[in-house]
């Protein structure tokens, strides 16, 4: 099926809008580039999908990116090659147990390509690159581990790494043999006002806006939207934006409209280490007031249920792998761990498909936990034997069905295959139809005809809403750079709004 997929209006675009909040910024005066590297974030905020660390090249005339690179660890060090159109990437971080773990990246500036060098799985944490020469390239790297070693946070090794064309080096070529050198002082340096700094002086309008978590749009036109450190924000039709609710900790994730569109339901992220209770928020949709406060016993995700009123769905205790999130739900969805079932035996802890009627919470008092209603079990939640399904966000069709994207556990991490969008009637176990691939979905929503899955690779899918079978795909990017989705939401048949990992809103239209 061809499809013409269109960005037609992108809100919170702007210079550097790809990296975030700066760390690090290194110039190449002579070619007129810039790399600025941005902070190790846990991407939507939470550790849904894993953590980056972005690494954008800019023309300095015209503050285009020109290409882009996610880190899996923090970015200490980069350096421009002398001649070739490449830029050395050094990442690593402490592993809270004895190693220090990392990446010496090559981002070719023409392909956009990125090559990991260090031969070992876990790497060197690397502190400090310089060019000696087109050929060499001096390596500052940390201690491999702490190990009864007072000294390793203070100090580290050095050695000149030799290869003839640096453009044509293999992945995982540079040996153990090639980083052995002296050890040396090696303080680690924090530039982050530097960089701060840099950036400023090329633009006053850069912001470091991160991971949209929600997105959706009101009768008059205006769009809101959740984000890292952003309970929500209001953008007008002419793409202004009205105002803002910041946020100092987690910001916000879910968002349900009132009926009336005066006001909408937010659901607040707490940083994983923080002990305080998750907060729900009733903000005035005119100028982002909080008009009321919910405090509830445990994780919850905040949903818009098929009578377009809110309610609060158990999260669990397993964090987001728990979070089953259903929205237009003729009833509460959520998992439930149970040790028998009548008539049947499940295994102790076994997680089950389980809901309560939108009926046994009075209309007066939702949002609230459903405390004290009678609860279904429907199903158990995976349906192959002997496989444990994570959860993750969907919607219910209107004909009654389930359409939810999730994964499969595999001590080895997420494995080829492992990631899953299904599609159940919820009075039966085994599925209507299943869409499997390796990356892990980071939201869907639907329309009459078509399922749109998007993935934390940047990759949207196309699924045929009754069978499955996928109509389309193709990989997100602005301006000719890929960017990863976080939030998605059909405004209406053929109308995507998109929020993204580096903050932008885009308003898309498919044909």
């Amino acid at each position: 099926m061809t499809i013409s997929f269109r960005i037609d209006r992108i809100l919170g675009d702007r210079p550097f809008a790809e990296v975030g909040d700066p760390v690090l910024a290194v110039d190449d005066v002579g070619r007129g580039l810039l790399a600025v590297a941005g902070t190790h974030v846990a991407v939507a905020g939470v550790h849904e999908f894993g953590s980056t660390a972005p690494v954008g090249v800019y023309g300095t005339a015209d503050l285009a990116c020109r290409a882009l690179l996610h880190a899996r660890y923090p970015v200490h060090a980069m350096a421009f090659h002398p001649r070739l159109p490449l830029l050395a990437v050094g990442t690593g971080d402490y592993d809270g147990g004895y190693f220090f773990e990392g990446e010496l990246l090559l981002l070719d500036l023409e392909t956009g390509s990125a090559t990991s060098l260090i031969e070992d799985g876990l790497g060197r944490q690397v502190l400090g690159l310089e060019w000696l020469s087109k050929q060499e390239l001096r390596v500052l790297m940390a201690p491999p581990d702490d190990w009864q070693d007072k000294d390793a946070w203070r100090e580290g090794h050095v050695a000149v790494v030799h290869r003839p064309n640096w453009r044509a080096v293999p992945p995982r070529s540079i040996t153990g043999y090639d980083l052995a050198g002296p050890r040396v002082a090696a303080p680690r340096t924090d530039r982050r006002e530097d960089a701060c700094q840099t950036v400023s002086g090329l633009s006053t309008t850069w912001d470091p806006r991160r991971n949209v978590r929600a997105v959706e749009e009101l009768s008059d036109g205006r769009i809101v939207a959740t984000l890292d450190g952003v309970q929500l924000e209001s953008w007008l039709p002419s793409g202004r934006r009205q105002w803002v609710v910041r946020d100092d900790d987690g910001g916000g994730r879910d968002i349900v409209i009132a009926a009336d569109e005066r006001s909408a339901w937010v659901g607040l992220v707490r940083p994983p280490w923080d002990e305080r209770a998750q907060a729900v928020v009733r903000l005035a949709l005119q100028d982002g007031a909080q008009l009321d406060h919910l405090t509830p016993s445990s994780s919850v995700s905040v949903v818009r249920c098929a009578d377009g009123l809110p309610a609060l769905a158990p999260a669990g205790r397993n964090g987001e792998r728990s979070r089953l999130r259903i929205r237009r739900g003729s009833r509460i969805y959520f998992l439930e761990t149970v040790s028998t079932k009548a008539g049947q035996q499940p295994g102790p802890g076994e997680a089950w498909l389980a809901a309560a009627d939108l009926g046994a919470i009075p209309v007066a008092e939702r949002p609230r936990e459903p405390r004290g209603a009678e609860v279904n079990q429907l199903s158990p939640y995976s349906w192959k034997p002997g496989e444990t399904h994570f959860a993750g966000p969907g919607v219910e069709t209107a004909d009654g069905d389930l359409i939810y994207a999730g994964t499969v556990y595999h001590g080895h991490g997420l494995q080829p295959g492992g990631s899953f969008v299904v599609r159940r009637a919820v009075a039966r176990q085994q599925p209507t139809w299943v869409f499997r691939t390796d990356r892990k979905a980071t939201d869907l929503d639907h329309d009459t005809e078509t399922v749109y899955v998007t993935y934390d690779d940047g990759e949207i899918v196309g699924l045929d809403l009754r069978d499955g079978n996928v109509l389309w795909r193709r990989h997100l990017a602005v301006a000719g750079v890929p960017v990863v989705a976080t939030a998605l939401t059909v405004a209406e048949p053929g109308r995507l709004l998109i929020g993204t990992i580096d903050g932008r809103l885009l308003d898309c239209s498919t044909v």
